[in-house]
């Protein structure tokens, strides 16, 4: 029985594809970090079988993943997680990504969640729960395609870090963040820098 996958297939560069067996169990297992991370290699990756509903850390799941064009990840169950620190960061070639379906009430940290997700167009965060969030630094940076961004819904008051934030998202024209509460924010330094192509921030 897996407790934890930490760095399971961490830097296999060689890997092009990756699939699992009915009987690879992961109901009880609640660390994550690094599972997948520096598979340079790897192109798709189907995990919707996986049962991540007793996970608490998903940092680095992904990290350095270039060349992964495809990520099926929209049944897993977050609702336990605590920390998704460059969870997506450096998936380069990754043009859409469904993560509708994720429950983040109890994530601290989000920072560096898609830093270097550089063919990202759109990323759909309507339904996150960021009330417990406590770092934001860098989370959106170097996304140099990303036009369109849906934070509205953003609930920023325990938020401490945004440096960064926005940092190197050249495509992006337009920012709605009027909703959000930065009383206890600490850093905002290069929070919108390289933001070249921003006409409307409200």
């Amino acid at each position: 029985t897996l407790f934890r996958s930490t760095g399971m297939f961490y830097g296999c560069f060689s890997l092009t594809s990756l699939s699992f067996p009915n009987t690879f169990r992961t109901s009880l297992i609640t660390d994550m970090n690094n599972m997948f991370a520096e598979c340079s290699s790897l192109e798709e990756l189907n995990l919707n079988q996986f049962d991540t509903s007793k996970v608490t850390n998903m940092a680095y799941m992904f990290k350095g993943c270039y060349s992964l064009k495809k990520l099926l990840i929209n049944t897993f169950s977050t609702s336990q997680v605590l920390d998704m620190s460059y969870m997506f960061s450096g998936c380069s070639s990754l043009d859409e990504i469904d993560i509708n379906n994720f429950d983040t009430y109890k994530v601290i940290s989000m920072r560096n969640l898609f830093s270097k997700c550089e063919s990202l167009k759109a990323i759909n965060l309507s339904k996150f729960d960021t009330c417990n969030v406590i770092n934001m630094e860098s989370m959106f940076k170097d996304c140099s395609s990303l036009k369109d961004l849906y934070i509205s819904n953003f609930q920023t008051s325990s938020v401490k870090k945004m440096n960064s934030m926005f940092q190197g998202c050249s495509s992006i024209e337009s920012l709605l963040i009027d909703n959000f509460n930065t009383s206890n924010v600490i850093d905002m330094g290069n929070m919108f820098t390289g933001c070249s192509s921003l006409i409307s921030l409200n």
